[in-house]
């Protein structure tokens, strides 16, 4: 029985991953036929390269993202796994689809270029966001930049862009030099998007703090701000001396307070801050703030 239960909602979890897939590809062509396209603005990627194409030889854009992608599939079926390829595979197919779909669908922006590559940036980078989070790619350069981010000293996002700036040089030839920087600037706001869709909105941050106080700010934190926070015993490289390191992890939205609270205690304290892409388990939960 409990078995079945576990089965069961494997695979509701599988069923709902698909689904968000197909929304995100949805979306972004949504964004690139109603949007970018008409405009003369175009998308990084293969999604870019087959623009280009099916305005160069006028052959259907979805087919064309369809077929470019099949290598970097391939690639990534390869390399980076199965269920990471197979989910691309849907995403990719929604997107090429939906692209199809959606090639008669009325502009809803005209004319203003900035607009143009705001909105269609942030609802492309909505759909893809929505497709990653969920463990596809709608796009086999993203795929690419998976992929060399693991051979190379460079992140994922520093290799999208990178890759996409051959992409741009090879749009300009269709849509002119405007086109091409106007279709960087898209794809740049869509690769914020995709940041915070991908990585949540509330993202989590550790604050590190050396202070000359490290119980009253361990206190404050936990009165003031109801989180929890560890010590880790820190020697002084040169002085030997030792401290007590304060580690606390917090959302984006406490930032501010928890700066004011060390400020207040021990204004000299050394803090370092990371970003945090995922948080679980332990105590993460918040206390009541008092």
């Amino acid at each position: 029985m409990h078995q079945q239960r576990a089965h069961k909602s494997n695979l509701l979890k599988i069923l709902s991953k698909v689904l968000l897939i197909i929304i995100g590809g949805f979306i972004t062509a949504y964004g690139l036929e109603a949007i970018l396209i008409p405009n003369q603005v175009s998308d990084g990627g293969v999604t870019g390269l087959s623009i280009v194409g099916s305005k160069l030889f006028g052959l259907p854009l979805g087919l064309l993202i369809g077929v470019l992608n099949i290598p970097f599939v391939w690639l990534g079926y390869k390399q980076i796994g199965k269920s990471f390829a197979l989910y691309s595979v849907i995403g990719i197919a929604s997107l090429a689809i939906s692209a199809s779909l959606m090639h008669r669908v009325p502009t809803i922006i005209e004319g203003d270029t900035l607009l143009v590559t705001v909105v269609g940036g942030i609802i492309i980078g909505f759909g893809m966001g929505l497709a990653l989070r969920n463990g596809g790619a709608l796009d086999g350069i993203d795929m690419l930049a998976v992929l060399l981010s693991r051979k190379l000293p460079f992140g994922t996002s520093d290799l999208i862009l990178f890759l996409n700036m051959f992409v741009f040089i090879i749009v300009s030839t269709v849509f002119g030099l405007q086109g091409a920087i106007l279709s960087g600037l898209a794809y740049f706001i869509a690769s914020k998007v995709i940041h915070i869709v991908e990585e949540g909105l509330s993202g989590s941050k550790t604050f590190k703090i050396i202070t000359t106080q490290p119980e009253v700010m361990v206190e404050t934190i936990r009165d003031r701000l109801g989180r929890g926070a560890t010590y880790t015993d820190a020697y002084g490289g040169y002085s030997n001396e030792q401290f007590k390191e304060i580690t606390c992890v917090i959302n984006r939205m406490e930032e501010s307070k928890i700066k004011e609270i060390i400020n207040e205690i021990d204004p000299a304290a050394f803090v370092v801050v990371y970003d945090v892409a995922e948080v679980k388990g332990g105590n993460f939960k918040k206390k009541d703030i008092h």
